[in-house]
Protein backbone atom coordinates (compact mmCIF):
# COMPACT_ATOMS: atom_id res chain seq x y z
CA UNK A 1 0.00 0.00 0.00
CA UNK A 2 1.18 3.66 -0.71
CA UNK A 3 -0.28 6.57 1.27
CA UNK A 4 -1.21 9.53 -0.97
CA UNK A 5 -2.79 11.20 1.64
CA UNK A 6 -3.34 11.41 5.56
CA UNK A 7 -4.94 13.94 6.96
CA UNK A 8 -6.44 14.64 10.70
CA UNK A 9 -10.39 14.32 10.75
CA UNK A 10 -11.46 14.59 14.41
CA UNK A 11 -11.14 14.21 18.15
CA UNK A 12 -13.49 12.17 19.81
CA UNK A 13 -14.18 11.90 23.76
CA UNK A 14 -16.67 9.05 23.46
CA UNK A 15 -18.16 6.25 20.67
CA UNK A 16 -21.16 8.34 20.76
CA UNK A 17 -18.92 11.52 19.27
CA UNK A 18 -17.10 9.42 17.10
CA UNK A 19 -17.67 10.39 13.36
CA UNK A 20 -20.25 8.42 11.00
CA UNK A 21 -17.61 7.93 7.93
CA UNK A 22 -18.79 4.85 6.65
CA UNK A 23 -15.16 3.48 5.77
CA UNK A 24 -13.20 0.97 7.41
CA UNK A 25 -11.21 1.89 10.67
CA UNK A 26 -8.03 0.33 11.66
CA UNK A 27 -6.87 1.08 15.09
CA UNK A 28 -3.29 1.55 17.19
CA UNK A 29 -3.34 0.95 20.80
CA UNK A 30 -0.70 0.53 23.16
CA UNK A 31 0.85 1.07 26.71
CA UNK A 32 2.06 4.52 27.54
CA UNK A 33 5.28 5.53 25.88
CA UNK A 34 5.18 2.27 23.67
CA UNK A 35 5.86 4.79 20.51
CA UNK A 36 2.41 4.49 18.87
CA UNK A 37 2.77 8.06 17.51
CA UNK A 38 5.87 7.49 15.95
CA UNK A 39 4.90 4.58 14.63
CA UNK A 40 2.02 6.31 13.00
CA UNK A 41 4.04 8.85 11.63
CA UNK A 42 6.28 6.35 10.25
CA UNK A 43 3.56 4.55 8.28
CA UNK A 44 1.99 7.35 6.94
CA UNK A 45 5.32 9.20 5.74
CA UNK A 46 4.03 12.60 8.09
CA UNK A 47 6.62 13.77 10.37
CA UNK A 48 3.84 15.51 12.72
CA UNK A 49 0.43 13.40 11.80
CA UNK A 50 0.28 12.14 15.61
CA UNK A 51 1.80 14.25 18.23
CA UNK A 52 5.05 13.02 19.18
CA UNK A 53 5.86 13.40 23.25
CA UNK A 54 8.12 12.61 26.03
CA UNK A 55 5.40 12.51 28.32
CA UNK A 56 3.56 9.22 28.71
CA UNK A 57 -0.08 9.41 28.00
CA UNK A 58 -0.12 12.41 25.58
CA UNK A 59 -3.39 10.88 23.77
CA UNK A 60 -6.16 11.61 25.65
CA UNK A 61 -9.17 11.12 22.88
CA UNK A 62 -9.86 8.87 20.15
CA UNK A 63 -8.31 10.42 17.20
CA UNK A 64 -9.63 9.75 13.60
CA UNK A 65 -6.98 10.22 10.63
CA UNK A 66 -8.41 9.58 6.69
CA UNK A 67 -5.69 7.57 5.13
CA UNK A 68 -6.16 7.69 0.74
CA UNK A 69 -10.08 8.93 1.32
CA UNK A 70 -10.96 5.27 1.98
CA UNK A 71 -9.91 3.90 5.55
CA UNK A 72 -9.79 5.77 8.81
CA UNK A 73 -6.27 5.32 11.29
CA UNK A 74 -7.78 5.40 15.32
CA UNK A 75 -5.12 6.09 17.21
CA UNK A 76 -6.49 5.20 20.87
CA UNK A 77 -5.45 6.54 24.07
CA UNK A 78 -2.73 4.30 26.03
CA UNK A 79 -3.31 1.84 29.07
CA UNK A 80 -0.58 2.67 31.07
CA UNK A 81 -2.83 3.07 34.12
CA UNK A 82 -5.35 0.65 33.51
CA UNK A 83 -7.18 -1.79 35.70
CA UNK A 84 -9.23 -4.60 34.96
CA UNK A 85 -12.59 -4.99 36.38
CA UNK A 86 -14.23 -8.09 37.61
CA UNK A 87 -15.81 -9.01 34.79
CA UNK A 88 -12.71 -8.15 32.50
CA UNK A 89 -13.52 -4.91 31.39
CA UNK A 90 -10.61 -2.28 30.96
CA UNK A 91 -12.29 1.04 32.59
CA UNK A 92 -9.03 3.05 32.10
CA UNK A 93 -10.90 4.90 29.37
CA UNK A 94 -14.68 4.06 29.10
CA UNK A 95 -14.67 5.53 25.46
CA UNK A 96 -11.60 3.10 24.29
CA UNK A 97 -13.60 0.20 25.74
CA UNK A 98 -17.02 0.91 24.34
CA UNK A 99 -15.38 2.04 21.03
CA UNK A 100 -12.86 -2.13 20.93
CA UNK A 101 -16.39 -3.79 21.84
CA UNK A 102 -19.38 -1.79 20.10
CA UNK A 103 -17.60 0.28 17.00
CA UNK A 104 -18.93 -0.81 13.76
CA UNK A 105 -17.00 0.51 11.41
CA UNK A 106 -13.63 -1.44 12.87
CA UNK A 107 -11.49 -3.19 11.47
CA UNK A 108 -8.70 -4.70 12.92
CA UNK A 109 -6.64 -3.02 16.32
CA UNK A 110 -2.83 -3.37 16.33
CA UNK A 111 -1.76 -3.55 19.86
CA UNK A 112 1.92 -2.33 20.62
CA UNK A 113 4.15 -3.76 22.60
CA UNK A 114 7.80 -2.20 24.21
CA UNK A 115 10.02 -5.51 22.47
CA UNK A 116 12.52 -3.53 25.18
CA UNK A 117 10.91 -5.19 27.91
CA UNK A 118 9.93 -8.79 29.43
CA UNK A 119 6.28 -9.79 29.51
CA UNK A 120 4.27 -6.99 31.43
CA UNK A 121 1.32 -7.93 33.46
CA UNK A 122 -1.03 -5.24 32.09
CA UNK A 123 -0.07 -6.04 28.17
CA UNK A 124 -0.60 -9.74 28.75
CA UNK A 125 -3.89 -8.77 30.49
CA UNK A 126 -4.98 -6.31 28.04
CA UNK A 127 -4.54 -8.56 25.41
CA UNK A 128 -6.48 -11.69 27.32
CA UNK A 129 -9.31 -8.63 27.00
CA UNK A 130 -8.77 -8.12 23.62
CA UNK A 131 -9.90 -11.95 23.04
CA UNK A 132 -12.87 -11.40 24.44
CA UNK A 133 -13.41 -8.92 22.12
CA UNK A 134 -15.67 -9.53 18.31
CA UNK A 135 -12.92 -7.93 16.75
CA UNK A 136 -9.49 -9.41 15.24
CA UNK A 137 -6.14 -7.64 16.44
CA UNK A 138 -2.38 -8.56 16.41
CA UNK A 139 0.44 -7.55 18.02
CA UNK A 140 3.44 -5.02 16.88
CA UNK A 141 6.87 -5.20 18.87
CA UNK A 142 8.29 -2.00 18.54
CA UNK A 143 11.63 -0.21 18.92
CA UNK A 144 13.35 -3.57 18.13
CA UNK A 145 16.40 -1.35 17.38
CA UNK A 146 17.12 -0.42 20.84
CA UNK A 147 17.84 -3.63 21.99
CA UNK A 148 19.56 -6.88 20.74
CA UNK A 149 17.93 -9.06 18.67
CA UNK A 150 18.23 -11.85 20.98
CA UNK A 151 16.79 -10.02 23.89
CA UNK A 152 13.91 -9.07 21.22
CA UNK A 153 13.47 -12.35 20.57
CA UNK A 154 13.90 -13.76 23.54
CA UNK A 155 10.75 -11.36 24.91
CA UNK A 156 8.51 -11.99 22.24
CA UNK A 157 9.21 -15.78 22.94
CA UNK A 158 8.14 -15.13 26.57
CA UNK A 159 5.26 -13.24 25.79
CA UNK A 160 3.85 -16.06 23.51
CA UNK A 161 4.92 -18.48 26.19
CA UNK A 162 2.81 -16.84 28.82
CA UNK A 163 -0.49 -16.34 26.49
CA UNK A 164 -0.61 -19.95 26.02
CA UNK A 165 0.07 -20.76 29.83
CA UNK A 166 -3.06 -18.56 30.11
CA UNK A 167 -5.03 -20.66 27.08
CA UNK A 168 -4.99 -17.49 25.03
CA UNK A 169 -4.56 -17.48 21.56
CA UNK A 170 -1.25 -15.85 19.75
CA UNK A 171 -2.60 -13.47 17.53
CA UNK A 172 -0.09 -12.78 14.41
CA UNK A 173 3.00 -10.75 15.78
CA UNK A 174 4.63 -8.20 13.99
CA UNK A 175 8.26 -6.14 15.17
CA UNK A 176 8.88 -2.61 13.87
CA UNK A 177 11.51 0.02 14.49
CA UNK A 178 11.04 4.19 13.65
CA UNK A 179 14.74 4.27 13.50
CA UNK A 180 15.46 2.00 10.37
CA UNK A 181 11.72 1.81 9.30
CA UNK A 182 11.89 -2.10 9.90
CA UNK A 183 7.79 -2.87 9.81
CA UNK A 184 6.58 -0.19 7.68
CA UNK A 185 5.90 -2.57 4.50
CA UNK A 186 4.68 -5.30 6.59
CA UNK A 187 2.30 -3.16 8.55
CA UNK A 188 0.73 -1.81 5.64
CA UNK A 189 0.49 -4.73 3.52
CA UNK A 190 -1.59 -6.50 6.49
CA UNK A 191 -3.68 -3.02 6.21
CA UNK A 192 -4.41 -2.94 2.50
CA UNK A 193 -5.35 -6.87 2.89
CA UNK A 194 -7.75 -6.42 6.33
CA UNK A 195 -9.32 -3.31 4.48
CA UNK A 196 -10.88 -6.06 2.09
CA UNK A 197 -12.40 -8.26 4.77
CA UNK A 198 -16.00 -7.88 5.82
CA UNK A 199 -17.47 -5.56 8.44
CA UNK A 200 -17.59 -7.09 11.65
CA UNK A 201 -20.76 -8.69 13.18
CA UNK A 202 -23.18 -6.70 15.14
Amino acid sequence: MKVKSAIFNVSSPDLKSCPILAMPEIAFIGRSNVGKSSLINLLTERNDLAKVSDQPGKTKLINFFTINNNWSLVDLPGYGYAKVSQQQRFDFNKAVSDYIEKRKFLRHVFVLIDSRLPPQIIDLAFVQWMESCNVSFSLIFTKIDKESPNRVSNHIALFKQHLGENKIAVPEILTSSIKTKHGRSQILTQIEGLLKTAPRAE
